[in-house]
């Protein structure tokens, strides 16, 4: 009897059942505590409205008018983002109204419908017709009204374009190899989207949910779920970096990386052995190309998961891990969420404590096929007693010397919308249809925590292929398995997709991010060939916040395996990213505490420029660069958008541009289109091998101003590897650069914040001139021989 039962509820979940949704129909009272006001409706139905600042609320439509969750928010960490004082609503014939210092929100009473306006009565977000909040047997949905104009970004690492507008996407992890730009869903799940009418919805919900931007119908968009709660934040913000950072608050600050995570580094799918792991730690010193991270893919350990080496693939790999630290070298290992059934110790243990997801139909652990190690069982990282355990194990290889993880297929892998008897695991936190999306989450949650607990002055390296939203707490985002498997030379369009999926992972704060330089998929078997989409995916990937090159299997893609002249172009990339340092590790500080992203969207940046918002195949690093990689094959030009004000190419400041035009930019095969805004500063460093080689670098001002006016930078500075950085305890140094008709005046004040002790810093000025200066001076004092 309990097998046909369970049959017959997964038939009910893949099929669904007729019902008729119902909405709260007419509200007749409401109810006052503090900042939340409840709505009584019909059939004891209820609709909270929260204000969490006075630009954020929270609303709740609970059909029962119980307001229980089987679990609290994965997501949401934090409601009382702003003290709002005592809320005030006012009781109209029609309707009610709740009014804060941002926002007009109103309630009609009959049928029930909720509009929101800013102060100046202009309406942001309002239900369609009585469809604005719907419940029924099988899932839940909110239909909002859709204004002719209106555009919508976010879903965090999205395929195709980073307009959503038209569009309809889902909301369920899933293992998708050498995906397409159209593919849909992937890896991660981020239910957050901004609307052009300057306001973002998170749909707290973890089933499955979808998204539909006006592709049923013109007069509304949509987005519902399977099952759990209709349950969402309203967000308003001047412009959509307003809008992240009121997220940020909701979901917590990213972790920020180590400093040398900013750095290079190389990977493949069998750099499995010790041999290999010095060939080419060797090859980088060689040939002096920076580099600083060599990642170990699965295969390193004996078993899945037990975080021993593999026997005959390591002699000594503690030794190893020394000689490569001293070398400027750090090792990240992947982990892989199961143990595997061959791994007959630690699974019978794990089995015993019940440490795995069950099986509904059986009442034991759940038997995962796995692509590797075979049939395995499922850790629940939901089940608060997995976490010492898993610790304890991973523990074993960062007392070795290893620097931190990657967690790899988190979905779990061979886990998509067709695999229905995934819908059979039961874990502590509930079913998975409930916990699908947010299993790599718990896992990644665990993994750091543990990592922390056991290596309190250690600033944690993670990087994870399945997530959800909150899941920057926790680690970095890498986007999986792209590139063309069938036709390695064709994956021109897979380049292409990862640099809208770069900028739409931003803008669903996964500020820390990466693709696999040179794509994922496919067999290298001509070199030559490959060899210019293989400098395109570098010159691209070098400004992903976080740099790998990766491919699968064994196939090698170091940079000197392309020929003399792609090794060549590489280096000079790589460098460029090296030199960039300073500049990216301050932003990396503001990404960590207002999550705007190092790589941005024209949008963040120029919310009103409609043209801009086209400029998808480039984007901006910080505010003052932007990048335009090349994608097409062949290409001899590059089609450019400038935003107001006057660019200069960084690869050569005598050529500059006026903004708010399009422009064919020429490019060869060593050209990266990068261009600085006039009216910057931009801090870099000499090139190094390794992030650290020299502590006391020089600062190297690159310094761009406009004719006349002010420019600034904040240089930010801390330890680079420990948690002193949540406490506060760095340094800044902010150069004003003033500019008249007639002198450039240089201002340089360092600080120390907390007790901070930093390193000894000279600074070399370079500011573009076209005749050489009468005079060069230093507080006043001219200095002899000085020249610009």
């Amino acid at each position: 009897m309990m097998k046909n039962f369970w049959c017959l509820l997964l038939v009910c979940f893949v099929f669904g059942v007729a019902a008729a949704q119902t909405g709260p129909g007419f509200c007749n009272s409401f109810e006052k505590t503090g900042n939340r006001v409840v709505f009584n409706c019909a059939n004891n139905a209820k609709v909270l409205v929260q204000i969490c600042a006075p630009g954020i609320l929270k609303i709740w439509y609970e059909p029962s008018g119980n307001f229980m969750r089987t679990n609290e928010s994965f997501a949401v960490i934090n409601e009382q983002i702003q003290e709002v004082g005592d809320v005030r609503v006012e009781s109209q014939a029609q309707a009610y109204e709740i009014f804060t210092d941002k926002l007009r929100i109103r309630v009609n009473r009959s049928p029930f419908s909720l509009q929101v306006f800013d102060k100046y009565q202009r309406l942001l977000m309002g239900d369609y017709h009585d469809k604005g909040h719907l419940f029924d047997s099988t899932a839940v949905s909110a239909y909002k009204v859709l204004r002719a104009d209106e555009q919508f970004f976010g879903l965090g690492e999205k395929s195709g374009s980073l307009n959503r507008r038209g569009g309809s996407y889902k909301m369920w992890n899933s293992d998708k190899p050498c995906y397409s730009a159209s593919e849909d869903p992937l890896y991660k799940s981020i239910p957050f989207f901004m609307s052009s009418y300057r306001y973002g919805i998170f749909f707290d919900n973890t089933y499955k949910s979808e998204f539909k931007f006006g592709s049923d119908s013109p007069e509304h968009y949509s987005f519902g779920s399977a099952g759990g709660e209709m349950l969402y934040y309203f967000i308003y913000g001047n412009d959509y970096k307003e809008i992240i950072s009121s997220y940020t608050k909701l979901t917590g600050n990213p972790i920020m990386p180590p400093d040398w995570a900013f750095g290079f580094s190389q990977s493949r799918g069998l750099l499995t052995n010790e041999a290999l792991t010095r060939e080419i730690a060797k090859g980088y010193r060689d040939r002096k190309i920076p580099c600083d991270i060599i990642y170990q893919d699965i295969g390193w350990t004996q078993w899945l998961q037990d975080f021993n080496w593999r026997n005959e693939n390591y002699q000594n790999p503690r030794q190893m891990l020394r000689d490569l630290a001293d070398d400027g070298f750090k090792v990240i290992v992947s982990q892989d969420p199961v143990v595997s059934q061959a791994n007959h110790t630690q699974w019978k243990k794990a089995d015993s404590l019940n440490y795995f997801v069950k099986d509904v139909l059986t009442g034991t652990s759940y038997d995962m096929p796995w692509p590797w190690g075979g049939n395995c069982g499922v850790v629940d990282f939901t089940n608060p007693a997995v976490a010492d355990w898993w610790g304890s194990l991973q523990q074993k290889p960062l007392d070795d010397g290893v620097r931190g993880f990657w967690t790899d297929m988190g979905e779990p892998a061979w886990s998509n919308e067709e695999s229905v008897d995934r819908l059979r695991m039961k874990h502590a936190a509930g079913m998975h249809d409930e916990v699908h999306n947010v299993y790599g989450f718990t896992w990644d949650k665990v993994v750091t925590e543990q990592f922390e607990k056991r290596n309190p002055e250690r600033r944690v390296f993670q990087m994870t292929r399945a997530g959800y939203a909150g899941m920057q707490r926790y680690t970095f985002g890498w986007s999986g398995d792209a590139g063309n498997g069938n036709n390695i030379l064709d994956g021109w369009s897979r380049l292409a997709n990862q640099v809208q999926m770069g900028q739409s992972a931003g803008m669903g704060l996964i500020p820390f991010w990466s693709c696999d330089i040179s794509g994922y998929c496919g067999d290298i078997v001509d070199y030559d060939a490959f060899s210019e989409l293989y400098v395109r995916w570098m010159q691209f990937g070098v400004f992903n916040p976080i740099s790998r090159a990766h491919h699968e299997g064994n196939n090698a893609v170091e940079p000197w395996l392309f020929g003399a002249g792609a090794e060549r172009i590489s280096r000079d990339a790589i460098e460029l990213k090296y030199r960039l340092f300073p500049y990216l590790y301050t932003y990396g500080r503001e990404a960590h505490e207002t999550g705007i992203p190092l790589m941005r969207a024209m949008i963040l940046e120029y919310p009103d420029d409609t043209e801009g918002m086209k400029a998808e195949s480039q984007f901006l690093v910080g505010r003052e660069l932007l990048v335009a990689p090349v994608v097409e094959k062949g290409a001899e030009s590059k089609r450019v958008y400038l935003p107001e004000g006057e660019w200069i190419s960084f690869g050569d400041t005598k050529t500059k541009y006026k903004g708010g035009q399009w422009i064919d930019f020429p490019v060869t095969l060593e050209t990266i289109p990068l261009f600085v805004k006039a009216g910057s500063i931009i801090p870099t460093m000499p090139v190094m091998q390794y992030i650290g080689q020299d502590k006391n670098y020089p600062i190297i001002l690159k310094v761009f101003p406009r004719n006349t006016g002010r420019s600034s930078f904040v240089l930010y500075e801390d330890d680079g590897t420990t948690n002193d950085y949540k406490k506060d305890i760095f340094g800044t140094t902010e150069m004003v650069c003033e500019s008249g008709k007639a002198q450039i005046m240089l201002r340089i004040t360092r600080k120390n914040v907390n007790g901070y002790k930093g390193h000894s810093r000279n600074f070399l000025i370079e500011v573009p001139a076209t005749e050489k200066p009468d005079r060069v001076a230093m507080n006043g004092e001219k200095i002899k021989g000085g020249s610009l």
